[in-house]
């Protein structure tokens, strides 16, 4: 079992004088993550954990920073989608979009896994929008197929191709460039020094 974070969060709040409310919350996030271990193929399709918070940050067009209750601070990367770099075209629009929509506002956040760089990786709600799926529907995003795929339903997964296709057709957002280029095309040229 990878013991993530919030596991050994949990875990010291079992042992100090945090309230029974939080105690028991605790209790089940670490239940979760023993059943998780256990039933590997449950863990997949179950949430990693559920963050609620204020915005106090906006990285880029698919990153945000919350800040929960506790006063802790949660880096956050969109799950689903893949915004374009602050370096390309539109990709400080990208980020002044969702800075507008999102900067001070409470917002949920259901977790799905933790990335490489130790970020949470998951689906934003702002109220009852997915703001995931905003983005793609403003035209600053592109629909993450690779990753989407893992962890999308089908139904899902339909629904965010054809809102990425719908901003494609009305020219929304980074779709009025004639050819945009995908930010995971982006990122590869620049590794190679292009």
């Amino acid at each position: 079992m990878k013991v993530q974070a919030q596991h050994l969060r949990a875990l010291t709040t079992l042992f100090s004088g945090a309230s029974p409310l939080r105690k028991v919350a605790a209790g089940v996030l670490l239940l979760g993550a023993l059943a998780g271990a256990i039933w590997p193929s449950a863990a997949s399709h179950a949430d990693a954990g559920q963050i609620e918070g204020v915005v106090v940050g906006v990285a880029d067009g698919d990153t945000i920073t919350v800040l929960d209750g506790s006063r802790q601070q949660h880096k956050v990367r969109f799950a689903f989608i893949d915004a374009p770099e602050k370096a390309q075209p539109f990709g400080t629009k990208a980020k002044q979009v969702l800075s507008d929509k999102l900067y001070r506002q409470q917002v949920r956040v259901e977790v799905l896994e933790q990335d490489r760089y130790g970020r949470n990786v998951g689906r934003i709600w702002l109220g009852d929008e997915d703001v995931n799926l905003g983005q793609l529907r403003a035209g600053y995003a592109w629909h993450y197929q690779q990753y989407a795929r893992k962890g999308q339903s089908a139904q899902e997964f339909r629904l965010y191709e054809q809102t990425q296709q719908a901003a494609q057709q009305q020219r929304q957002g980074l779709w009025y460039d004639a050819a945009p280029v995908p930010p995971w095309d982006f990122r590869r040229q620049r590794r190679a020094g292009q």
